[in-house]
């Protein structure tokens, strides 16, 4: 009883922990990119990089096997690199994670930097500061409530993920079994007691997750 509930939730937070990692990396990235900019084809790129938010799981989880999969040529390098198909790993499951917790960092960091007075840019600019030193010493710290916030809610989200990680990761016991998925495998068996603890589990986490946003914000 001890192992089978605490292997869901350890692999849980492991999985959200590096899909949060690469999610502030690359909403970091293309939030500054993206803020304050127009340029043609902005609104094609940016609805693509929200597109998750609205697309039911199975659809993104499909788009993710059609991808990846074994006869993708994307899923036949990973293969031979990896050994074995990407499909039904640990890694599945953090692409699949990424993918869907990607949108609210994005658009946190974007609204983010879009509320930096420009001045203060040109101002360092003026006095020598490269792209470089000025997003990591002047942009970053003026837009860091906003980039909190995003990292958080996608952790959260990242966490709680469960339809495409089911299709694109499946349900393996110990290696692909996220605390979403336990909760259905539980019920689907009639283990009540089981999927009421993984249950207020993911309801505590996310209570203190979103007293977090709150703090933040205030």
């Amino acid at each position: 009883m001890s192992a089978n509930f605490w292997s869901p939730i350890k692999l849980s937070v492991e999985i959200a922990s590096i899909s949060g990692i690469l999610v502030l990396i690359f909403g970091l990235f293309f939030g500054k990119i993206m803020a304050g900019k127009n340029f043609k084809g902005k609104v094609l790129l940016e609805t693509g990089f929200l597109l998750p938010l609205v697309l039911p799981p199975t659809v993104v989880g499909f788009l993710l096997i059609v991808i990846f999969g074994r006869n993708s040529p994307i899923g036949q390098v990973i293969e031979l690199l990896m050994h074995q198909p990407l499909m039904f790993t640990k890694w599945a499951a953090v692409i699949a994670s990424t993918v869907v917790a990607f949108p609210l960092m994005y658009q946190s960091a974007k609204a983010g930097f879009e509320a930096i007075d420009e001045d203060i840019e040109n101002a360092a600019r003026v006095d020598g500061a490269n792209e470089l030193k000025l997003f990591f010493t002047i942009s970053i710290p003026l837009a860091l409530k906003a980039i909190i916030s995003g990292a958080i809610l996608s952790f959260s989200r990242a966490l709680g993920e469960f339809g495409a990680t089911l299709m694109f990761a499946g349900n393996i016991p110990g290696r692909t079994q996220t605390i979403p998925t336990a909760i259905y495998i539980a019920i689907d068996s009639g283990n009540m007691q089981l999927a009421w603890l993984w249950a207020i589990s993911m309801m505590a986490i996310s209570f203190i997750m979103l007293l977090c946003v709150h703090f933040t914000k205030s």
